[in-house]
């Protein structure tokens, strides 16, 4: 029975923590620990602590408590890990990353996307390494941006998208059938890029002096339900963008 540690957060964590439990007897496995930081605007039915609990599945205070195990999750978790966290992991670490590698590392990358009027996007896992979304690329899934796609929109594709290719390639995962391929090989076709949370900041900024296409693009790359609409500076005032449909 392999023995593995889930680390994730957010909605998209949260369902692929309940399938794991939910396979855990077919797939032979022994879920011996979970690391979070829950996340108050989720509300509580995605709070994974709580499904831990209810399946006696130990919660970890740190990383630093992390057991010896054969395998490491990760799905949209909050920390890098550091080398000896990753040597816990006695067959493979892996992550959910919700964009398509090499292109995509960090954050940000629906909004990115968008902005760089990309006409693809897609979902990947892949080993962790150390650093920012390194490793090798195990499964990918792509698809095409619609035109016009608004960043939630794009955020939900990846999302179904995401939850089906864990739930698909889990047992490969668990078995080790998978073919690693470097992300380095796939850099000449695809390019690479890494971006940070706090660049949001500036991406929200829209200058009227734009054309009126890079403008809309902006608006609809940085108008993420839930977050700060994009915003103009009018007589040093901020004047926020918010999107109205006729229903």
């Amino acid at each position: 029975m392999r023995k593995v540690v889930f680390l994730g957060s957010k909605p998209i964590g949260y369902e692929c923590f309940a399938w794991l439990i939910a396979q855990r007897i077919e797939l032979q496995l022994q879920i011996v620990g979970l690391y979070t930081k829950e996340r108050a605007e989720f509300g509580d039915g995605h709070q994974l602590t709580a499904l831990a609990k209810k399946f006696h599945i130990p919660v970890l205070e740190s990383l630093d408590d992390m057991p010896e195990c054969d395998i490491i999750y990760s799905v949209q978790y909050h920390e890098i890990l550091k080398q000896n966290h990753i040597d816990k992991a006695a067959q493979v670490a892996v992550n959910l990353h919700m964009a398509t590698l090499p292109e995509y590392r960090g954050s940000n990358q629906f909004s990115i996307a968008i902005i760089e009027e990309k006409e693809e996007f897609g979902t990947t896992i892949h080993t962790i390494q150390a650093g920012v979304d390194n490793g090798d690329i195990l499964f990918q899934k792509r698809f095409p941006i619609p035109p016009g796609c608004w960043v939630g929109e794009l955020y939900d594709m990846t999302f179904n998208r995401s939850l089906n290719l864990f739930r698909q390639t889990l047992p490969h995962i668990i078995n080790g059938k998978y073919n690693a391929v470097p992300q380095e090989l796939l850099i000449p076709k695809y390019g690479t890029s890494l971006h940070y949370r706090k660049e949001m900041n500036t991406l929200k900024v829209i200058d009227l002096q734009w054309d009126k296409e890079r403008i809309e693009r902006q608006i609809r790359a940085t108008s993420m339900p839930g977050f700060e609409p994009p915003y103009c500076i009018i007589n040093g005032e901020k004047v926020h963008f918010t999107r109205e449909t006729n229903k």
